[in-house]
């Protein structure tokens, strides 16, 4: 469990999937996460960011903004990722969410940022945002390995080694 506080949540809204699909439609819907129409209004901080140079960590926790990009697959080139802030990759963890279950790194929104709540140490708010979700508690119970692993990290370098690990295995 983290001292800090758990960060604010944010993300910078496409609208390109289907709206009934969005899981950061919901997330607002339940004041769980601000959306943003628009890279100038949305905030500064950890910006979720699958092109990454370097991989979320413990390190990171201290931000007070954790930012995710809701667009559809198709549109989430690394060119979408315009957002000011500092960019970081989530590790290696399955998708639970009835469209792409079971695919490697395939979240949803919210299975984004409740993962990176989770490598932060605030478990309870992950659970918080996905119970919104009947799959919700899936994605935990998939992933519980390595998101307690990655938590214990100190940094990204361990958590790449961490996730080289489930890379050989082929999980």
């Amino acid at each position: 469990m983290s001292d800090s506080p758990s960060p604010s949540l944010h993300v910078r809204y496409e609208g390109d999937d289907d709206p009934a699909k969005c899981t950061a439609r919901k997330l607002a819907k339940f004041d769980l996460a601000e959306l943003h129409h628009s890279d100038r209004a949305t905030p500064y901080g950890v910006v979720l960011n699958p092109h990454a140079e370097r991989a979320l960590s413990p390190a990171d926790s201290d931000t007070g903004t954790l930012v995710a990009l809701d667009c559809s697959w198709e549109s989430a080139g690394e060119a979408m990722f315009s957002l000011p802030g500092d960019h970081r990759a989530l590790p290696y963890l399955v998708a639970a969410n009835p469209v792409n279950f079971g695919r490697p790194m395939q979240l949803t929104t919210v299975e984004a940022l409740a993962a990176a709540l989770c490598i932060f140490g605030h478990d309870d708010h992950a659970e918080r945002i996905l119970s919104k979700f009947t799959w919700g508690h899936t994605f935990l119970e998939l992933n519980e390995e390595p998101l307690r692993r990655y938590a214990d990290c100190e940094d990204s370098t361990a958590i790449v080694e961490v996730q080289q690990e489930y890379l050989d295995r082929g999980d």
